[in-house]
């Protein structure tokens, strides 16, 4: 394969619970994006399916229960580092359990829709909440 078939594929979960949507910082010592406000991120496993990822990387970044919509809210290109992702986004609805911060974030907050461009959420993923919040 060419150099252009190199793509990295990531998840994100906007996790919403009691009207607002959890925002996870990510810590400064991150490589991609430090200090950027966003959903719980994670990248794709080889072989692995990517509601799996969801799940995976909701327990390690936060340890919260929660359903995943197994149907994506949506999907985009982005960058990471300079190289080219492809994110597919998941909407999940918090069941139960206290946020646990990973190594990987350093603050989080949950948040009405209007707060999340405030923070600097990335806009695909501002518009990706708007998508969620009209479909729950």
């Amino acid at each position: 394969m060419g150099e252009e078939a190199r793509q990295w594929v990531a998840v994100t979960v906007l996790v919403f619970g009691q009207g607002r949507m959890l925002s996870m910082r990510r810590a400064a010592s991150q490589e991609a994006g430090p200090g950027l406000w966003e959903g719980v991120s994670g990248r794709v496993q080889s072989g692995e399916d990517p509601i799996a990822a969801a799940r995976r990387e909701v327990l390690e970044e936060t340890g919260l229960r929660v359903v995943i919509r197994s149907r994506p809210v949506t999907a985009y290109a982005a960058l990471r580092c300079g190289e080219p992702m492809t994110v597919i986004v998941f909407a999940a609805e918090y069941e139960g359990g206290e946020v646990r911060l990973s190594e990987e974030h350093d603050a989080y907050r949950w948040c009405e829709l209007e707060e999340l461009s405030q923070l600097g959420v990335p806009a695909q993923l501002v518009q990706a909440a708007r998508l969620a919040w009209l479909e729950s």
